[in-house]
């Protein structure tokens, strides 16, 4: 069975989805998926190539995963913040973090909608 999968441009995403954007970032990725989680090991080993990534996890270990599972954004809940060392390494690296003031749970549930 094929499974068709719809994808998004990140301006679209944070767009729809009413998310603040913290860093610069490309907008031909593309997100195709959605993967929750903060335990950066787990992620790793877990994360798609194309996922928008949701955590609380605003730091430099975060950029260094996401570069790792070629995630499309990570997108900080509950307003989790950016620390400033992490923002300069992802704008280096082309890492797009957002932001929103749901939960994972919420957020998953409407991305799950759009994608």
């Amino acid at each position: 069975m094929k499974m068709w999968v719809k994808k998004m441009k990140i301006k679209d995403f944070a767009e729809k989805l009413e998310l603040k954007v913290l860093t610069a970032y490309d907008d031909s990725k593309e997100i195709k998926g959605c993967y929750c989680g903060d335990l950066l090991s787990w992620v790793m080993s877990r994360a798609k190539e194309g996922d928008a990534w949701l955590t609380v996890m605003g730091n430099v270990n975060a950029v260094a995963v996401a570069v790792l599972t070629e995630c499309a954004c990570i997108v900080l809940t509950e307003n989790a913040s950016l620390d400033e060392q992490a923002k300069q390494k992802a704008e280096m690296q082309g890492v797009c973090f957002l932001q929103s003031s749901e939960n994972a749970y919420e957020l998953a549930v409407k991305i799950s909608e759009l994608i």
